[in-house]
């Protein structure tokens, strides 16, 4: 009987444990949770279920992308590693429409993407409305700041430095594009090295261009609107407007009073051509070789490649005095977007080094990172389009010359009222000094009713 109670005993014992056992890690639906090797407790266990399944939530993030980039692929490749985030993407090469329909959303308070590429032309619009935004320092984007270009970086931030509104996506470094042929026609050097010396100041510069017009008589420079970025982008700081109060201070900007001058020379002297950008013609002259160069920004390189009967005879020299951009964006996360997590983590891996040296040679977006610069396959690569030059090279020489500059929200409008003033020196014949009177005194009306 000992022995058979011993046992009874010992059953009841053994049926205890497991009912307390059952009974101790129940939730509300039931079940059971372990202890943890670690020894957690099970309000820790709970939580860190919790984070299993938040990193497993099935996501769908809206990408409003902008012209041609590779964006669309590293998005799959991304789906790829994290099975749990799509993308919905949206592309348009309309930088109006594109940037109207984030306002219209924004204003709307609905509508609005997860990813928005910001193209710096209309930066002004969106870093002034910072409360419809994240701020990507609170997201961690102070960890990656040192990696960028300071000039492009400093584009998305607020005047007091505590907002970044993106992460820099590619670049538009100005050079030099010429014809070797000409240049030797003309007795210029036609290695980039010896040209660009040859014109390494604006002064320089008109000396040579008055000389090769007279030699080939053809003009120098293609148009008046290149001449004059080429100069005007190397002002400063500020162009037109003070980045502490946005007030215009063209009129007394000595760096935008040197560009109108520079350019009216050209003019006078008879070395800038008569075509304008983009015109079925201005590409009839680059294909028949009409001008000796053209100063642009990396992605001119396109057009340029259109004239394929010139290829070979072109290279890439650096600008006299400094360097300029022209374009480029960010990828920004309006606050509508419900996922800025996951959204700021996509953006920060698409636009890091390796895939930037991708985008390059995927859609020749011209990296913003400069280790990219570094790097073999970056430098290895010969353009013979080009000459045989290393044209990567050369927009990397320009890139680290550039310097941070303020635009201000009237940009565009004031610029062209400039150049409409240098358009009537060119076609009418019209005095240059009236003309940059008249041009000041309409752009103060634009900032007085705006």
């Amino acid at each position: 009987m000992k022995r058979f109670k011993s046992w009874s005993l010992l059953l009841l014992s053994i049926i205890m444990v497991f009912t307390l056992a059952a009974c101790g890690g129940g939730g509300g639906n039931g079940s059971s949770t372990a202890e943890s090797p670690g020894g957690g407790s099970s309000n820790e266990e709970t939580d860190n279920t919790k984070e299993g399944t938040e990193s497993t939530e099935k996501i769908e993030l809206s990408f409003w992308s902008l012209g041609t980039t590779n964006y669309e692929d590293l998005a799959k490749e991304y789906t790829k590693e994290h099975p749990n985030i799509t993308f919905k993407f949206q592309n348009t090469s309309d930088q109006t429409a594109h940037h109207n329909n984030l306002t219209t959303a924004l204003s709307a308070g609905s509508g609005a993407p997860d990813i928005f590429q910001l193209e710096i032309a209309f930066m002004e619009r969106f870093i002034n409305n910072q409360d419809k935004f994240y701020n990507l320092y609170d997201l961690g984007a102070k960890d990656l700041e040192g990696n960028y270009l300071e000039w492009k970086w400093k584009q998305a931030t607020s005047v007091d430095g505590s907002f970044q509104l993106g992460l820099p996506t590619d670049i538009g470094p100005t050079v030099v594009y010429y014809r070797t042929d000409l240049a030797e026609q003309a007795g210029l050097p036609t290695d980039p090295d010896g040209f660009s010396a040859a014109i390494d100041s604006w002064d320089k510069f008109a000396s040579v261009a008055k000389e090769f017009t007279s030699k080939t008589g053809k003009p120098f420079a293609d148009l008046t609107d290149l001449v004059y970025n080429g100069v005007r982008d190397q002002s400063p700081d500020q162009i037109y407007f003070n980045k502490e109060d946005g007030s215009f201070i063209g009129d007394t900007n000595p760096q935008v009073r040197k560009a109108y001058d520079f350019t009216v020379k050209g003019i006078q002297e008879g070395w800038i051509g008569n075509w304008i950008l983009w015109s079925p013609e201005w590409q009839k002259a680059i294909n028949d070789g009409d001008f000796g160069v053209m100063l642009g920004p990396a992605w001119i390189a396109g057009t340029i490649r259109n004239a394929k009967d010139t290829a070979g005879k072109w290279q890439i020299a650096q600008l006299p005095e400094g360097a300029g951009n022209w374009g480029g964006s960010f990828l920004t996360l309006p606050k509508e977007g419900k996922h800025s997590k996951e959204a700021y983590e996509f953006i920060s891996w698409v636009l890091n080094k390796e895939n930037q040296l991708k985008s390059f040679k995927d859609s020749g977006l011209f990296p913003s990172i400069p280790a990219v610069y570094s790097e073999p396959s970056f430098t290895e690569e010969k353009d013979e389009f080009f000459g045989g030059q290393v044209i990567s090279e050369a927009y990397a020489k320009s890139a680290e010359r550039i310097k941070p500059v303020y635009y201000g929200p009237l940009h565009d409008q004031t610029d062209t009222i400039i150049k409409n003033a240098l358009k009537n020196v060119l076609e009418k014949k019209a005095d240059p000094q009236k003309e940059w009177e008249s041009a000041m005194k309409q752009i103060k009306t634009l900032v007085d009713r705006s």
